[in-house]
């Protein structure tokens, strides 16, 4: 690696390599396999390997191009099946199998040889997030040698961790703001660690602040894809139509470097067997290094590629048990007091067959059923379910990082204002958090102020990822209200003089139950608080309950609770040119409770709308690991009006340890749709969807396999 001719460009005012860093040259994650920068070896099209900080963007890009890398061209591999031959390349020394989860269930070939039986191989592609805002930090230098970053990103604790190793630097010296951040969907809980460690870097080496704002393509490049996975299901029933076993292989594709694929694949291996009461299943579930960009976090986190291969393989095997595929999956399905294919008893908040019965009623299911096939408009028609199970937060996997903290001061004017570990990053958060507090402490939504996210205010509260915010920061700040209520009440209840059961605080005021005309306002009960020097501030906290997981056997309580769904798919498939078009959708979900109703009916639309790109439009092309889609022009994210109409139902069944009773919804959103879609294509053409996105080649190669006489 050459950087003099870099380090001539006027302008210029440093060039660093691996050689560089004070530190550790790690990005730490879960599998510590990935330098900051490349000191020997690159793995993949856009790694990085030198730092270059200039008074302009045009110096630093010419700074950029001037260094000169000899790199000597070796064998790669391409796909997961690929990396996992005997005889295949290896990305890393210790081999391309880093991972290998399991779940063992009874036992499954011999149900399978006793039942009636559906096999197949399927595969799912890479989806790139395309989040609006690219990825971007700012790294302001102190004089006292700590360092304060700010930046666009989900994780503040994660880029916390990363800068304090790369820097050599103690974590109390290393302080992550989250500035508003326009998207993220996942790809920006990994990868901003190591933007911010670059700007960082350069930051600490030069003593000036530091931006780095990548542009589409460099974003591309170098940010997390959605795991690309290739799948053998091999699932079993009995001629009455009792689920008997099912017998899965799952490889995902991690990319050059492991990132988050053991937390990723860990979720999609305990849902693999799908939502359904099963007494016998065998997974396998390999991440598989390749010279491909690195897979990481994608809303839905491994779930929509095996909802995808369990689902599909679902509407098939009830297609040849000769079974309507909603009356097979009722007949199957998980219940309270179920056990799910890791073994896990299903205590409460179950509302799955309710959300199955809702959309089936108002999506008219049975009469469209029946009405499927070529219509007046020459159009074949078509619908299919999905449904899913999603276990809430961060598992047995991620059980270390599961706490959340909150801090909550009351005010003496009587407004309040609340410091979270947990990003606002479009889905909501700050409404929903903002609610809670309100109404802990008796307030009126507008008095409540959410501060941005920094880690200097509250502890690691762990990565807003995994649906997990509302349920962890949300119970975090009813634990500091608590406290703050607490202290309030016996005050209040001196003012009003009352007892201090009997009060009760909302819309502002303090009163007495069933007496709302003997009230005082809380300003004034905070005022007086103040004046009797009471502490009007609280931290708060919330641990997850707890999880057991045994990896050899994949039994036991993976997650602390589950939010179920289902949704189902209208298509219209054009004989002639292979075209999908996603006509309508209804979406029933539990819930819990929807503290913020009109919040959670658009994150299931945002979820399904972006659920129906990866079915349908969404192909992210690699030619031998590098991309060809970088850009907007190339890579085609459904718009506004490539929207379906959607109907969204709201089913609650709370949970007793959520706040209020909700759970989270985000993720749930986007998981049975590609599935949906494609059992959709299959009830209106007849041919089996393997392989998503469904291009119109696909649809008509099925077609013309089929020949004449069955379409």
């Amino acid at each position: 690696l050459d950087v003099s001719a870099a380090r001539a460009v006027p302008g210029v005012v440093a060039v660093l390599t691996a050689a560089d860093i004070p530190g550790r040259n790690l990005v730490p994650l879960m599998i510590e396999d990935e330098p900051l920068l490349a000191e020997s070896e690159v793995r993949y099209v856009g790694e990085a390997m030198a730092l270059v900080a200039a008074e302009t963007p045009e110096a630093a890009l010419e700074a950029a191009l001037a260094v000169r890398a000899e790199i000597e061209e070796r064998p790669g591999v391409f796909t997961g099946s690929a990396a996992m031959r005997p005889d295949a390349p290896l990305v890393h020394a210790t081999g391309n199998v880093p991972i290998h989860l399991k779940i063992r269930r009874g036992d499954a070939g011999p149900a399978l040889d006793a039942s009636v039986v559906v096999e197949d191989s399927l595969r799912t592609g890479p989806q790139e997030h395309f989040y609006i805002e690219t990825l971007g930090a700012i790294a302001d230098p102190r004089e006292d040698g700590s360092i304060v970053l700010h930046g666009s990103m989900q994780c503040p604790y994660y880029v916390q961790r990363a800068v304090a190793a790369v820097l050599g630097l103690p974590l109390g010296r290393v302080r992550i703001i989250q500035t508003t951040t326009g998207g993220a969907f996942g790809g920006k809980e990994d990868v901003p660690s190591e933007v911010c460690s670059c700007a960082a870097m350069l930051a600490h080496h030069t003593g000036r602040p530091v931006k780095i704002i990548y542009s589409r393509e460099e974003d591309v490049r170098r940010s997390s894809k959605r795991h690309p996975t290739e799948m053998r299901y091999r699932v079993g029933a009995s001629r009455s139509g009792t689920l008997a076993a099912v017998e899965a292989e799952i490889i995902g594709d991690i990319g050059a470097y492991a990132t988050l694929s053991p937390a990723v694949l860990f979720r999609a291996n305990c849902h693999a067997a799908g939502p359904y009461v099963l007494d016998h299943a065998h997974v396998d579930t390999y991440g598989v290094y390749t010279d491909n960009p690195q897979s990481g976090a994608f809303r839905g986190f491994g779930q929509p590629q095996v909802c995808f291969g369990i689902e599909t393989m679902m509407d098939r095997l009830a297609v040849a048990l000769g079974m309507d595929p909603l009356d097979f999956r009722l007949q199957n399905l998980l219940r309270l007091g179920s056990r799910t294919a890791t073994g896990q008893l299903l205590a409460e908040s179950v509302g799955l067959e309710k959300t199955v019965l809702a959309a089936r009623g108002r999506s008219r299911w049975d009469e469209k059923r029946r009405a499927g096939g070529r219509r007046e408009d020459g159009l074949l028609h078509g619908i299919g379910a999905a449904l899913c199970a999603y276990g809430v937060s961060l598992g047995a996997k991620g059980k270390y990082l599961d706490g959340s903290g909150a801090y909550v001061q009351l005010h003496q004017d009587g407004s309040a204002t609340v410091a979270v570990g947990g990003t606002e990053i479009g889905q909501g958060a700050l409404t929903v958090l903002a609610q809670i507090a309100g109404e802990a402490l008796g307030l009126p939504i507008e008095r409540v102020q959410i501060g941005e996210v920094d880690t200097s205010r509250v502890p690691d509260s762990g990565p807003t990822v995994a649906s997990r915010t509302t349920v962890m920061s949300g119970n975090a700040v009813l634990d500091a209200a608590s406290q703050i209520q607490a202290r309030l009440r016996p005050i209040a209840a001196e003012m009003l003089d009352a007892a201090p059961a009997s009060l009760r605080f909302a819309g502002g005021k303090a009163f007495v139950e069933g007496q709302p005309e003997r009230a005082v306002a809380m300003a004034d009960v905070a005022r007086e608080c103040f004046q009797r020097k009471v502490n009007l501030a609280a931290d708060g906290w919330f641990q997850a309950p707890a999880t057991s997981y045994d990896l050899e056997t994949g039994q036991g309580d993976a997650y602390f609770i589950y939010s179920w769904a289902t949704q189902i798919a209208e298509v219209a498939v054009s004989p002639r040119t292979g075209r999908v078009e996603l006509l309508r959708v209804t979406a029933a979900h539990d819930v819990g409770r929807a503290l913020y109703p009109d919040g959670v009916i658009g994150q299931i639309e945002g979820g399904i709308v972006q659920g129906m790109g990866y079915a349908l439009q969404e192909d992210f092309r690699l030619e031998r690991g590098r991309p060809l889609t970088e850009r907007f022009s190339s890579y085609t994210i459904p718009s506004s009006l490539d929207a379906p109409e959607i109907e969204t139902i709201l089913v609650e069944e709370p949970w007793s340890k959520g706040p209020f009773g909700a759970k989270g919804v985000g993720e749930p959103a986007i998981i049975p749709i590609a599935a949906a879609v494609a059992n959709a294509v299959y009830h209106a053409t007849g041919v089996p969807v393997r392989e998503i996105p469904i291009s119109p080649e696909l649809i008509l190669r099925g077609l013309a396999e089929r020949g004449p006489a069955e379409r």
